[in-house]
């Protein structure tokens, strides 16, 4: 179960996010091993003093239309899934909402399945019925 997190600046439309949110899931069910139904995302609009990225960095350059996926994993996935996975997202946020692929950033943590509670205070990853 990934959950994503999704910083950039403050100011994009509602359809924006919408594309975002849907081209994101789409690329992780297409070459991430996510279930359709499995779709966990929250957006941090910020405040360009409140987001702070070099524009140079190993990429870019990067305009103020950057955003950043920091995504939280439980099952691991190997280097070559991890890198379509990069691909297939620029690809998609290229097409709609229309982002450059130099202005998207991905960081991907890996968990263990006791750290996840999905509801009731329950490790439902580790504990059985």
């Amino acid at each position: 179960m990934p959950f994503t997190n999704i910083s950039l600046l403050r100011g994009k439309s509602t359809e924006y996010l919408k594309a975002l949110s849907d081209n994101f899931h789409r690329a992780m069910v297409e070459t991430f091993d996510v279930p359709p139904t499995d779709r966990f995302q929250a957006f941090h609009q910020l405040e360009p003093n409140e987001l702070i990225f070099d524009r140079t960095y190993l990429g870019g350059p990067r305009s103020d239309d950057y955003v950043f996926f920091h995504i939280t994993i439980g099952k691991p996935r190997s280097t070559e899934v991890k890198k379509a996975f990069y691909r297939r997202l620029v690809t998609l946020l290229a097409d709609a909402p229309g982002v450059r692929p130099e202005d998207i950033m991905i960081n991907i943590i890996t968990t263990t399945r006791e750290d996840w509670s999905f509801a009731d205070g329950i490790a439902q990853m580790i504990e059985q019925d």
